[in-house]
């Protein structure tokens, strides 16, 4: 093994690690309740594991599949389709992972341009779609001959007409560049604080304050898509309860279930790698002592970049601004 420097950060998962956490992980060859699956991590392809899950037990399904282009991930790959392949191929998971989820369940699905539009169309034939986020990757690779592709989308849909969103807990903290004052020269809605001038601002559908993972972050690992746990908190914080079951059938390295474990909810993971599946269980052991979230801190999502006392801490004391 290369030794790493020692600001990086990357998460990783040794021989003897694996040997020991592919002990918890679940196999499923039958029907399970719902006590059986909670809190685990299900070795298995999703499309054979989805029949054997209890019927009506999430609350909610974070979904990031495999976008519709040629991909390695780990020991498994998968390869580009024809649109309309790759929309029947969405379809005979999303389908059947329905009725595991409760009357009264949020669903987001993660795409990029190329998928967006199949996945837009299943969920439109069986849930109601609400929105359709956008956000900032920041970084990417330049094109000759077309545009940077720096966004990806994450579909927001609900199994009916009632379902959870939180408002208040998924502000946004702004920096104030032009304060309002009231007649009075009091602040109008914003407040005067030691680091700066703040507003908290209602979130949008299009997040511009995440910072895609790479080496010197506490959360990254060597997934080739790994999403923010910044991105996955926003979700489950906007669309779940304490206590209620988060369920990612692409779990990849474990971004939801650990998310879900530093912020008080269940999870149910499935994930057809083992050795994904055993990073995910080390991040979810680590998320038991280790509960903070980079970027969001006492209880607010700040601006990139933007967090002066920084959530991400080290033993050391941080600086005043540390990158977000």
């Amino acid at each position: 093994m290369t030794n790493k420097s020692s600001r990086n950060k990357t998460i990783t998962v040794t021989e003897a690690e694996i040997r020991l956490l592919k002990r918890r992980l679940l196999i499923v060859d039958s029907r399970l309740d719902a006590t059986d699956v909670i809190d685990k991590t299900i070795l298995g392809d999703a499309l054979e594991i989805i029949d054997y899950l209890p019927i009506c037990f999430a609350d909610m399904l974070f979904v990031d599949p495999p976008y519709n282009m040629s991909k390695v991930f780990g020991k498994t790959s998968f390869k580009r389709m024809a649109s309309d392949d790759y929309e029947s191929w969405v379809r005979s998971w999303f389908c059947k992972i329905l009725s595991k989820l409760k009357p009264n369940a949020s669903i987001y699905v993660c795409g990029d341009w190329r998928s967006s539009s199949p996945l837009f169309r299943v969920l439109s034939d069986y849930v109601k779609v609400r929105n359709r986020i956008t956000w900032e990757r920041e970084k990417g690779r330049g094109a000759k001959s077309n545009w940077k592709n720096v966004s990806e989308d994450i579909w927001f849909a609900t199994v009916s007409d009632e379902y959870c969103f939180n408002l208040e807990a998924v502000k946004l903290k702004k920096k104030v560049i032009a304060p309002y004052r009231h007649d009075n020269g009091k602040p109008k809605d914003w407040k005067e604080e030691i680091n700066g001038n703040y507003r908290l601002t209602h979130p949008s559908n299009l997040w511009t304050d995440l910072t895609v993972p790479f080496w010197s972050m506490a959360e990254n690992t060597g997934h080739p898509t790994q999403k923010p746990e910044k991105l996955v908190a926003k979700t489950i914080l906007a669309s779940s309860k304490p206590g209620d079951v988060i369920l990612d059938p692409f779990l990849g390295s474990g971004t939801t279930s650990t998310v879900a474990k530093k912020l008080g909810r269940h999870y149910v993971g499935i994930e057809i790698d083992r050795q994904y599946a055993c990073l995910a269980e080390k991040r979810i052991e680590i998320a038991e002592q280790d509960k903070r979230i980079q970027g969001y801190d006492d209880g607010v999502f700040w601006e990139r970049n933007l967090n002066p006392d920084a959530s991400n801490k080290t033993e050391k004391k941080p600086r005043r601004r540390q990158l977000l």
